[in-house]
């Protein structure tokens, strides 16, 4: 890379003189992207929620959270990028950040928008090779999920992402994208982002399954029982929420995962 402009996906110009080499990485997903482009080297700084590969907790400079940092310790690593995005971190902490160093900032609703931002990734980091694998790679397997999806009849669902109170996904989100792709109809599809519902709501809307994720709020079979005891008659199913909300190379581990779950929801 040589006096390049480049455009993050909320629409910030970034201008380079040279391909950044300190990186830090503000959401566990794409710190996993970074490191199967080949970047773990240049990787300086991750969140306590940085998991996959699991090693780079212990060799990486863990800076806070996703919406918790620390400041000066991020500023005392000398990024040359930081990573974050726009649902993850906040606005006030990218405007923070912005005065260390360029904050590139992804926004993932569609898979469209995966793809666009390896190839992104590919040439921000130098990484065009890496990153058109991968996308190919994702595109095979996507194809071949559709496929195999495609003679599966539509299940309405429900989403849980939290509890007290409890919150859903719903449209505009990554997370009902991917149910769409399974061909689950999101029963809260129709409210914005992550609605608050009510066990009343939840029974007028009627879903066929309620998925409980595994993250953000660690859902447990005895939230499950809760649900039950307030007479609530549809199948409670335990997802792994890494598999429907972290984007990037994440996405093709999901599609095994997905096809181990639609056949448990004929």
């Amino acid at each position: 890379m040589k006096d390049t402009t480049l455009i993050d996906q909320i629409g910030q110009a970034h201008f380079f003189l040279k391909t950044p080499q300190r990186i830090i990485s503000l959401v566990p997903s794409q710190t996993e992207l970074l490191h199967d482009l080949g970047l773990e080297a240049q990787l300086v700084g991750i969140t306590k929620f940085c998991v996959h590969p699991y090693h780079l907790k212990s060799v990486k400079t863990k800076v806070g959270g996703t919406k918790k940092i620390h400041f000066e310790k991020i500023k005392l690593l000398q990024p040359d990028i930081i990573i974050c995005n726009k649902e993850e971190n906040t606005k006030e902490m990218v405007a923070q950040l912005s005065e260390i160093c360029p904050v590139w900032v992804t926004d993932i609703v569609t898979i469209e928008d995966n793809f666009q931002m390896i190839t992104d990734f590919g040439q921000l980091f130098n990484r065009r090779v890496e990153a058109r694998k991968w996308n190919d790679k994702l595109a095979f397997g996507l194809k071949n999920f559709k496929e195999n999806v495609k003679d599966l009849s539509t299940k309405k669902v429900a989403y849980f992402i939290w509890k007290n109170p409890y919150m859903v996904a719903g449209s505009s989100t990554y997370i009902n994208e991917l149910l769409l792709l399974n061909k689950f109809e999101n029963v809260f599809g129709e409210a914005i982002r992550y609605p608050e519902i009510t066990i009343d709501q939840l029974k007028e809307a009627n879903p066929e399954a309620v998925f409980l994720s595994s993250e953000p709020y660690p859902f447990k079979k005895e939230d499950g029982y809760e649900l039950q005891e307030d007479n609530f008659k549809a199948p409670i199913v335990l997802v792994d929420g890494e598999m429907f909300s972290w984007y990037g190379t994440r996405l093709l581990k999901a599609f095994e995962y997905f096809k181990m779950l639609r056949s448990q929801i004929q």
